[in-house]
């Protein structure tokens, strides 16, 4: 019997060497911030065994310093269209050092012997960042308890585990748009250095319907872009040619989200610096000795022209005619320096400065082709201030349409706005909403930092994100905007609270084209509202009342405001399943 043990060992020992060793490759990344919690889980840890591996939960946000509620999984089975993106979660848990931890795909293949490639998968380490909680809002945030929480995804191959840690692991699946309908199976592996490899298991079911490409979704999505917040973050000067390089991957995530919207700027920052960083100048007005006035649209034209070429191209949303400060700057020959000036709007000042510029910049915006799809926008200015502002445009620039963050109803005053978004629980009169529709008109509706739910905060449900979108559809808007993709603060990384903003209320994306949780699920819900569109055109179309009738009751169930009694997890699930079942 002792030989036949011994034996057996060491067997299992030739067995295990003869696995190939994989390359050594460099797993360095950013070192994260510090774990504010400070409670002793050694008690959980030292039931822990070596490293585990299983599927979780997209839903669910791991702890780093906690052994993970994580049923063991080694299956992992999902359903997408045709150009769909879909995700599933991997969690990895060691009571020692681990390094080299890597995942790698196999090929996908269905019963009919069609093949997905392995490069239609990805997998990317979910870093973490302090977080807190959302208190009282728009408000001073120092005495809410911080916490890490899992959301930037690392762009490394592979990464070197601490003991007693979590690492929860992003899972994403391509499908391709040519794929052939049916159940593929694949697995991933997860190699680790010294360790044994681990094989998952992937059933990815292809459903009968195709997703068009992002540039052509319908789904009206405005998240404001930063350029300048880019250039600080990588130490670079702004509109420097590095510049324009760092920005090509950030901006092409966000227009393979569906972005529909270039944000621009006329002149100074249109905020008053409310973020880190103060918004760059794109469109430098010089005023001449005679008094005349030109103006240099070149980072403007090539910011447009960038992100057109990147598939954002439906509007060119210019900040602003009325700023949080009515502050406006220029270059004057005569005194050889930079001016601020604070034409308020109504004045006789606020006229004789943007009169000539809006006659310009419409000469200018015809020649490029722009001037259909330009609109002067304006962020929660108060009736006063649009009125007088109103007053300027129909004067000098009649031509231009006029963008609104509205949080005053003033879309009462101006239905023929062509693009408004009220914030969320100040929704359209019906009457209203219908003229828009009519007239083909842009509604959204928006969220920020005093939105406790839906939102997409560091600390929120990872399912807001898609809930956001579902509750566009659901009362009939176009879309949904967000004041910020990527106002970074000063260490996004490492931080995402930022002054009395909630904690990742500035920015939804990470530096060095990283995404995020949020980010990724953000774009679920888009998904999920393109197919809800084409459902609904394909059942009318067919005459399919009863399919019909089943997918508007359950959208029916986000005619709602405020949070829901239902938990919101459970509420998109079901209506997920539902689309599922639909789509079949």
């Amino acid at each position: 019997m002792k030989k036949f043990l011994s034996f057996l060992l060491l067997l299992s020992i030739i067995l295990t060497s003869c696995e190939k060793p994989r390359p050594a490759l460099n797993c360095e990344t950013y070192i994260e911030a510090t774990d504010p919690d400070t409670t002793d889980y050694s008690a959980e840890w030292s039931k822990v065994n070596g490293l585990n591996i299983s599927f979780g939960s997209i839903n669910k946000r791991y702890p780093k310093a906690q052994v993970p509620d994580v049923p063991q999984s080694q299956v992992w089975k999902g359903s997408g269209w045709k150009g769909e993106r879909i995700a599933a979660m991997l969690v990895l848990w060691t009571d020692e050092n681990v390094e080299q931890v890597e995942c790698e795909f196999s090929d996908f293949k269905n019963e009919n012997g069609s093949v997905l490639k392995s490069s239609t998968a990805n997998a990317q380490f979910i870093k973490y960042v302090i977080t807190d909680s959302y208190g009282d809002g728009c408000a001073p945030r120092e005495h809410l308890r911080p916490s890490l929480v899992a959301d930037a995804l690392d762009t490394v191959k592979c990464f070197n585990i601490e003991a007693r840690t979590t690492r929860p692991v992003w899972l994403s699946f391509d499908i391709p748009d040519d794929a052939k309908t049916g159940t593929y199976t694949g697995t991933v592996n997860v190699y680790a250095r010294d360790k044994k490899t681990t094989k998952l298991n992937v059933f990815i079911d292809v459903l009968p319907h195709t997703l068009p490409k992002p540039e052509s979704w319908k789904f009206h999505l405005d998240l404001w872009q930063h350029p300048s917040a880019i250039a600080r973050i990588h130490n670079v000067p702004a509109w420097s040619e590095e510049h324009w390089k760092l920005m090509e991957k950030p901006m092409s995530m966000l227009a393979s989200t569906g972005q529909k919207v270039i944000t621009t700027t006329l002149n100074k920052d249109p905020w008053n610096v409310q973020t880190f960083d103060a918004y760059a100048d794109m469109i430098l007005w010089t005023k001449k000795k005679d008094s005349s006035w030109e103006y240099n649209y070149a980072i403007f034209d090539r910011w447009v022209e960038m992100m057109m070429e990147l598939g954002v191209k439906d509007m060119i949303n210019c900040y602003s005619m009325a700023p949080w400060n009515n502050e406006l700057h220029y270059f004057d020959e005569i005194q050889n320096k930079k001016i601020t000036v604070n034409p308020v709007p109504g004045s006789k000042e606020f006229k004789e400065v943007w009169s000539p510029f809006l006659k310009d910049f419409c000469k200018h915006l015809k020649e490029k082709g722009w001037l259909d799809i330009t609109n002067i926008a304006m962020d929660e200015r108060s009736p006063e201030i649009m009125k007088a502002t109103m007053g300027l445009l129909k004067e000098a620039a009649p031509e231009l349409g006029v963008a609104l963050a509205d949080n005053h109803k003033s879309y009462k005053q101006y239905p023929y706005l062509k693009d408004i978004c009220v914030e969320y629980g100040a929704t359209f009169e019906a009457a209203d909403l219908q003229y828009r529709k009519q007239n083909g008109l842009i509604s959204t509706y928006y969220v920020y930092c005093g939105t406790k739910f839906p939102n997409v905060f560091t600390f929120s449900d990872p399912a807001e994100a898609v809930y956001i979108s579902w509750f566009s559809i659901a009362n009939d808007y176009d879309g949904f905007l967000r004041w910020a993709y990527n106002s970074w603060p000063e260490n996004p990384l490492l931080d995402s609270r930022y002054k009395t903003w909630s904690a990742g209320d500035t920015y939804i994306i990470y530096p060095g084209g990283r995404s995020s949780i949020r980010f990724e699920r953000l774009k679920e819900g888009i998904q999920d509202a393109e197919k809800i569109r084409i459902l609904r055109d394909k059942f009318e179309d067919e005459g399919n009342s009863e399919k019909l009738d089943l997918l508007n009751n359950e959208l029916s169930k986000f005619k709602i405001i405020g949070e829901p009694a239902e938990p919101c997890t459970q509420m998109v699930d079901n209506a997920k399943k539902m689309l599922e079942k639909l789509s079949r």
